[in-house]
């Protein structure tokens, strides 16, 4: 399937790993030009290395999403140094798990300010274009609460704004999706660490997947990036799942 994404556009936030970095090289790979973010310099360098090896025209910048002048100043800046923005993916997160406030706080602002204010920034940008999509990474936390903790919250929330823009943007021709992972491994990650640190929860998660594993970034970042194509032009306000069946609920 041809998803029509040569020579457009796109902003990737937390994208020199996992999931936000599989969704900018995909996207680099279909022939978008792509701008990602991220806290650590030398990632970000690494990574815009890669990406301009496809061939595209690749941009980077180290910033904290979690400073909100600061994002949008970038996600600006980015836009005018790749010509234009076709799509924002809004992918970085604090995964705020730990208890206290400061966990809530840095959720708020990272997971649903830095997508709030991603999204207010990039607008104008995107209404510019003919193939406007947001997309933005959730969570199985989202929908199956098993403890009180910001990440879920966060990311419940998420599935709130971005049905609105969906609904606010749409006659603007601005789409807006959601694609929500289930447990992700790659090394480095969350579920590696976990592996290695608590064992037993690793072990009771694997055991909830009915697929025997757990999904990879690359298998989220196809989901993202078909939401994020003109091949997906009449899908907006969707929640897309990938999680190998780990969530049982019926979903109408």
């Amino acid at each position: 399937m041809d998803l029509g994404l040569k020579g457009l556009k796109a902003i990737v936030t937390g994208g020199t790993r996992g999931i936000g970095r599989a969704i900018a090289d995909t996207l680099a790979a279909e022939g978008c030009d792509v701008g990602i973010c991220a806290r650590n310099e030398q990632e970000v360098k690494a990574a815009v290395a890669e990406l301009k090896k496809t061939g595209c025209n690749a941009t980077g910048a180290a910033l904290d999403v979690a400073d909100g002048d600061a994002l949008k100043q970038w996600i600006t800046s980015a836009a005018d140094e790749l010509g234009g923005l076709d799509i924002l993916v809004s992918n970085v997160s604090a995964f705020g798990s730990s208890p206290g406030e400061d966990s809530w706080k840095a959720s708020f602002d990272v997971d649903l300010m830095g997508t709030v204010r991603a999204i207010e920034a990039a607008t104008p940008k995107l209404l510019e274009s003919e193939h406007a999509a947001i997309v933005v990474t959730g969570s199985a936390s989202a929908i199956e609460a098993r403890a009180i903790e910001p990440y879920g919250a966060a990311k419940a929330a998420l599935l709130h704004v971005v049905g609105g823009v969906s609904q606010q943007l749409a006659k603007q021709g601005v789409r807006a999706n959601t694609v929500t992972p289930g447990p992700v491994f790659f090394e480095g990650g969350v579920w590696d660490r976990l592996q290695k640190q608590a064992p037993q929860y690793y072990d009771g998660m694997l055991a909830r997947c009915p697929t025997g594993r757990m999904s990879t970034p690359q298998e989220i970042a196809n989901a993202a990036v078909f939401l994020a194509s003109p091949a997906a032009a009449h899908i907006t306000g969707t929640n897309l799942i990938v999680d190998g069946g780990l969530l049982t609920r019926v979903q109408f």
